[in-house]
């Protein structure tokens, strides 16, 4: 049976669908029904009603399906629409449901369930329709679960897989009454996420787009939908150099000498960023928390402007980065008490734990980070930007129709800020941060650089989610953190250093202090590295073999085979009770170029392989 591209609507004041849906979905309602179809091409499906037009997008992009939905009133009175899905897939045969779930240092566990597991076999006689519905609601899209599903077939061995592209409230619902499935999603309906839109007599709505893809395995099909992704990669940064961030260094408190002791390490490396991390901003008696904001240079850390510290690390063959939090205003800052250029939920400012959240549809407040950030970058020679994240408006804000409208028109208005920094310094390299990895969405992946992969900056688990994140990011612009200590045995700094294969290499820690071995391993790893990146930025994950279910208490291994053309890059950790792993089957075929790390003879060691044909 071939699936079918079709949409979903739910125009305000039409029926509801039966079946004991409402108050679960919105799907299948009248205003679908009301709908003929009037127009059908390769691309597109065009349905008119009584009072409006719906056009389905389903656009073939190379090894994708590209999709969204634009809705018309033709009619002499506004609509409000309560849904409008961005891709809908009918007739798909299917038992198995792939999702990527997600809390904060613990991003992209895969969890695989059978559709009779989550209770969605059709009834006896084929009515009360079954419906699993996921997604996420408020400013951070990564948080719970990514926007990502695939359906499998396991009697044919066939996979269809989706991801929207939205960084604000979404939703993907699995739905079927009799034995074909579907699959729908887009932007989180009212019931899920209080959106709705008034659309004017003579005007339209464009939904989110959503790409799906096909294939022979779960890893095609995330392949195909990860490459999908189009980012905007700075020229400097197109070569995957090596980044140094220091916050797991000073932990906020980066001084003129620590930067200096920093840039000697690194002096005729590899590495090609210095980055400032949080704490720069610092005042006299308070807290660099709390005054998130106003970004003014810290006077103790900087008494001669922080142009002197950008100067300096420049003289060492580096380009200087800053970290920013730019939509946020912390307790202590003049910016908190502004608050009519602030979000607001029934007329009282957003309050999170202390923090409150710039509108980034007011003029005003664009204007004002056009001064904080864009102005301080160009006029201290910085070329490369971190900004971070660190909480969620929740399900919406004022200033629309809906709570959930407000929500998305403001998160619009943070990537058009992304947009005009890198039109306005086109060589900026831009990192996307949230808490971690709060915000490893397509549309926002596409407006960056790189992203941090996660805030598990030491962690065990490193390894573990880096390989998760192959299946909804791109590992050329995933940066994992591997952070040295001076106390650390060789074993830790191998098992650190083959985690940064599985992306970007972002090193971090007392580099200055580790002893000579651990400097001269380091040095190998990012020699390593050079042999192998392009293997990481072009080739395609084949094998995540891992069956760690607690990251808190890892036992047996972990494998990742990415290859590209007769090359290819085997990454390997051992965990508890993991040690001597047989890993012959990954090298059956290949020769053995390189390798770097420990070896696999004991519990928490990592090694890698450089691998030809």
């Amino acid at each position: 049976m071939e699936e079918v591209y079709a949409f979903q609507v739910k125009v305000r004041g039409d029926s509801y669908n039966g079946h004991y849906t409402n108050g679960i979905s919105l799907a299948n309602s009248e205003s679908v029904r009301r709908c003929k179809e009037v127009y059908k091409d390769d691309g597109k499906t065009v349905y008119e009603a009584d009072r409006y037009k719906v056009t389905a997008y389903h656009i073939p992009k190379g090894n994708v399906t590209q999709c969204y939905t634009v809705f018309e009133n033709t009619s002499d009175e506004d609509i409000t629409i309560d849904l409008l899905s961005s891709f809908c897939i009918d007739n798909i045969e299917a038992d198995v449901l792939h999702r990527a779930t997600s809390f904060w240092s613990a991003e992209g566990k895969l969890l695989t369930q059978k559709l009779t597991d989550l209770n969605m076999e059709p009834s006896w006689n084929k009515h009360g329709t079954r419906i699993e519905k996921f997604g996420q609601i408020g400013s951070m899209p990564v948080r719970k679960w990514f926007p990502y599903a695939v359906l499998e077939n396991t009697a044919t061995g066939e996979f269809i897989g989706v991801q929207i592209y939205c960084a604000s409230s979404w939703q993907i619902e699995v739905f079927r009454t009799a034995d074909p499935v579907s699959l729908c999603g887009g932007l989180a309906d009212f019931d899920y996420g209080h959106w709705c839109k008034c659309i004017r007599s003579g005007e339209s709505f464009t939904t989110p787009r959503a790409v799906v893809a096909k294939g022979k395995s779960l890893l095609e099909v995330s392949d195909k939908l990860v490459k999908a992704q189009n980012p905007r990669i700075a020229d400097v940064d197109k070569d995957m150099p090596i980044i140094y961030n220091e916050y797991c260094t000073t932990w906020g408190n980066p001084t003129l000498d620590n930067v200096k002791k920093i840039c000697e390490a690194l002096k005729d490396t590899k590495v090609k960023y210095l980055v400032i991390d949080s704490g720069w901003y610092k005042q006299p008696d308070k807290f660099w928390w709390d005054t998130i904001g106003d970004w003014d240079e810290s006077p103790e850390l900087f008494p001669n402007g922080i142009k002197e510290m950008t100067d300096m690390i420049k003289s060492y063959g580096l380009i200087p980065g800053i970290w920013f939090e730019f939509e946020k205003a912390a307790t202590l800052s003049q910016l908190y008490e502004q608050t009519e250029h602030l979000l607001k939920r029934f007329g009282d400012p957003i309050n999170v734990d202390g923090q409150r959240f710039l509108d980034m549809r007011d003029d005003w407040c664009i204007d004002y980070l056009s001064k904080k950030v864009i102005d301080f970058l160009k006029k201290n020679g910085f070329g490369y930007i971190k900004i971070d994240y660190n909480d969620t408006i929740g399900v919406g804000c004022d200033g629309a129709e809906s709570l959930g409208e407000g929500l998305r028109q403001s998160v619009l208005g943070t990537q058009k800020f992304f947009k005009k920094l890198s039109d306005e310094i086109p060589s900026l390299v831009i990192e996307n941060c949230s808490s971690g990895g709060h915000r490893l969405e397509p549309s926002m992946m596409e407006l960056v650089s790189q992203a941090s992969f996660s805030d598990a900056h030491e962690c065990k688990s490193i390894p573990v989610i880096a390989a998760n994140l192959h299946r909804v990011i791109r590992p050329e612009q995933s940066q994992i953190w591997a952070v040295l200590r001076a106390a650390d045995d060789i074993h830790r700094v191998n098992y650190i250093l083959s985690s940064a294969f599985l992306g970007r290499m972002c090193l971090s820690g007392e580099i200055f202090d580790i002893d000579q071995r651990a400097w001269d391993t380091t040095h190998k790893a990012i020699d390593f590295y050079d042999e192998v990146k392009h293997i990481i930025k072009n080739g395609m994950t084949t094998v995540i073999d891992c069956e760690c279910n607690d990251y808190n208490n890892l036992t047996g291994y972990q494998a990742v085979l990415r290859e590209y053309g007769d090359e290819a890059l085997l990454v390997v950790h051992t965990f508890e009770n993991g040690s001597n792993p047989d890993i012959d089957k990954y090298l059956s075929g290949y020769n053995i170029l390189d390798t770097f790390g420990s070896e696999l003879d004991g519990d928490f060691r990592g090694k890698a392989f450089f691998l030809r044909r």
